[in-house]
């Protein structure tokens, strides 16, 4: 008679109490992973034949492995940008001075130099992007987001479209003056930069020709600057001259310019003090013009400099490119993050902090930028739950704990049955 049974299956159903109880305790664990205790059999070994197996009785259950679930959890949105979420597989590959983890607990911090770490200050790595914002992805490395400006970009290319009414008549003054609306038809005005990142406002006139059908000129000034006499623009010159010619067919097609010319503005002349590069000379696009019986209206206008920048913020997208957000306007890539995935993800050894180290069961790890191959998605401002079922686990507890007193009424059992033994 033996008590083997009853003592195996307490140790059995006390390790499956504390998985049921650490499931619980991590229930509001970000990125946790529900853990299964899996059971087996014990029997004793034999010398006395293949028969005898027929009768041999077991001596108990032992926990032969605790598996954790890696199936998805929910996903919660969170209001901190840098918060990161994992939908489908794949794991956060973080190093700790060296000591490569992974975890999927995506919630993460900018730390005193840049770098993007979890709360114990473990780093999460992934492609560096350079000053240009190209994203080198030959190797992962120490993810580290700059906090400075971007530089100012000076004008290089303007492009204006708008359409000029067919019907308008030609202004009572033949002679132009910017101070004098009898001179000129219509007038908008857009905004370009300069080397320094100073925004200037070019105002553009125009002027029906009073001698030649489908035939208009066009003026353009500068911030205002013009002659207090005469009212011409200085400073800024149209295809090295004052003004421009814009030609229109029968169909109200621009003829002419048809292509691209350049306006250079001298600042010198302008504004002498103000430093910045002079002449800036850029390229102004006029070629979807068009002159119809529609009113006046303009449907473009883009250049392409812009004012420097300050970092406003950060936008994560699902390929775990961030993107840095600046006052400008202006976005620019900042890093990628990186996922691993495992053959066998059972075969990780846990090591607390909710990461796991590789191991030979688990194979190497398959490293790539998310949404690429069997790699999930990312979402930001998002973290992902646990994904414990905590009714799952009270009932399992409850069964954890019959099995306990069952096992222990075996031993109970036997105890007495050993006591009649004793007393005969």
């Amino acid at each position: 008679m033996s008590f083997q049974q009853g003592l195996s299956g307490l140790s059995a159903a006390s390790t499956n109490l504390d998985v049921v109880g650490n499931n619980i305790a991590n229930a509001n664990t970000v990125g946790y992973k529900q853990a299964q205790a899996q059971f087996t059999d014990i029997f004793a070994n034999s010398l006395d034949g293949a028969g005898s197996s027929r009768t041999q009785i077991g001596i108990g259950a032992r926990v032969a492995t605790v598996a954790q679930s890696f199936n998805q959890g929910d996903i919660a949105p969170t209001n901190n940008p840098l918060d990161i979420a994992i939908n489908g597989q794949g794991f956060f590959r973080m190093s700790d001075n060296g000591v490569i983890s992974y975890s999927r607990n995506g919630q993460f911090r900018l730390d005193g130099n840049g770098f993007l770490t979890d709360a114990n200050g473990t780093n999460l790595t992934g492609y560096a992007a350079g000053a240009d914002g190209n994203i080198d992805s030959s190797q992962p490395t120490l993810l580290k987001l700059s906090t400075s400006d971007i530089p100012p970009k000076i004008t290089s290319t303007f492009n204006l479209g708008f359409n000029l009414p067919s019907n308008a008549t030609a202004p009572d003054v033949a002679t132009f003056d910017a101070n004098n609306l009898r001179s000129f038809n219509r007038t908008r005005s857009g905004e370009f930069f300069d080397s320094l990142g100073n925004n200037h406002v070019l105002s553009y006139y125009f002027q029906k020709s009073d001698t030649t059908a489908n035939t208009w000129n066009m003026y353009a000034s500068v911030d205002g600057a013009v002659d207090g006499t005469t009212g011409v623009p200085i400073g800024v010159t149209l295809d090295g001259a004052p003004s421009v010619t814009l030609t229109f067919d029968e169909n109200g097609i621009l003829t002419a310019p048809s292509a691209s010319f350049n306006v250079s503005v001298d600042f010198a002349t302008i504004e002498p003090t103000l430093g910045a590069d002079s002449p800036l000379i850029f390229a102004l696009d006029l070629t979807t013009a068009t002159q119809f019986g529609s009113d006046f209206g303009v449907n473009l206008s883009q250049s392409d400099g812009y004012a420097s920048g300050r970092l406003a913020g950060f936008t994560t997208g699902a390929d775990g490119v961030i993107q840095g957000n600046y006052s400008n306007g202006q976005n620019r890539s900042l890093g990628q993050v990186v996922l691993a995935n495992f053959v066998n993800p059972q075969g990780l050894n846990p090591i607390g902090d909710g990461r796991w180290i590789e191991t030979p069961s688990s194979g190497q790890p398959l490293v790539g930028q998310p949404n690429s191959g069997t790699l999930g998605t990312l979402q930001a401002s998002a973290v992902e739950a646990a994904n414990v079922d905590l009714t799952s686990e009270l009932v399992k507890m409850i069964t954890a704990q019959r099995m306990y007193q069952a096992n222990a009424k075996t031993i109970e059992t036997q105890d007495t049955v050993l006591q009649t033994l004793v007393n005969l």
